[in-house]
């Protein structure tokens, strides 16, 4: 019985063994890349090596699902995908999906893996769900709580123009159910612009400060070449096109009283 409990205690700490980190994540193990046959720490080391190779046509991408052969970092043993190590026995990654061909020692992450999205993730099952239209996964808090845009996810983010779908970053999903990086999203913020890059709709409640601009309004008397001029609006918020009194300061929409507005060219009237 002693021997049995001890030879499960040495198996368990085998398994555990020559944890470290390469690459983006924690994982015992490098992989081979079938597109160029070369040796990576991960999908991301290859995909940011290749990018920047000099000639445009030699750059590519990894496909996560078309890898076949990985390298165990404890004792240089090339073989097939799996969880463990055929020569050593070591679990080269906590985590494994066998259809990403992922691995990583962080359990913390929260890793599932989803398949409607096709790819893993992180934060805990728990805590997402998949929107279907939108074509991702969401934090459940948005889960009818949020303006559904058809493959949203699967597009550059609008600032750093980095691939939405696939990236390590958190993601922003904005009232118009557009998406870009948080951390774009802050800093876009901070630096006042508070329309989406992609459709122009106002990204966050802006009745406040459209009452400013009322006060603002009120206490700039125009010229009188100016003061009843009237142009044609169209809101970015509401989409509707009026004739609205024009102002230096902005246009008021009389539909929904955004100043998220625009001139354009009045309407052909049918002959």
């Amino acid at each position: 019985m002693l021997l049995e409990m001890l030879m499960e205690d040495l198996s368990n700490d085998r398994l555990t063994f020559g944890k470290m980190g390469y690459g983006h994540y924690r994982r015992r193990c490098r992989i081979r890349t079938p597109c160029c046959n070369e040796v990576f720490d991960c999908r991301h080391c290859h995909n940011e090596f290749t990018n920047l190779l000099p000639n445009f046509h030699d750059r590519h991408e990894l496909v996560r699902y078309d890898v076949k052969q990985v390298i165990c970092s404890v004792c240089d043993t090339e073989q097939p995908v799996a969880r463990r190590c055929t020569n050593c026995g070591v679990n080269m990654g906590e985590y494994f999906c066998d259809i990403c061909k992922f691995y990583d020692d962080d359990t913390s992450k929260g890793h599932f893996h989803c398949d409607d999205c096709g790819i893993c993730r992180t934060g805990g099952r728990e805590n997402f769900f998949h929107c279907k239209k939108c074509g991702s996964c969401y934090s459940v808090g948005l889960r009818n709580n949020h303006m559904c845009v058809e493959n949203s996810m699967r597009h550059h983010c609008p600032i750093c123009y980095e691939y939405m779908f696939d990236s390590l970053k958190d993601t922003a999903v904005m009232k118009c159910g557009h998406t870009m990086h948080c951390e774009c999203y802050n800093e876009m913020i901070r630096r006042e612009k508070y329309c989406c890059p992609i459709c122009s709709k106002s990204t966050m409640d802006m009745s406040r400060n459209w009452k400013r601009i009322d006060e603002e309004i009120e206490d700039t008397i125009m010229p009188d070449e100016y003061r009843y001029k009237k142009v044609w609006i169209l809101c970015n918020d509401c989409n509707d096109t009026t004739e609205v009194y024009f102002h230096v300061l902005g246009q008021k929409c009389s539909h929904c009283q955004s100043y998220n507005t625009r001139t354009i060219a009045p309407p052909v009237l049918p002959q």
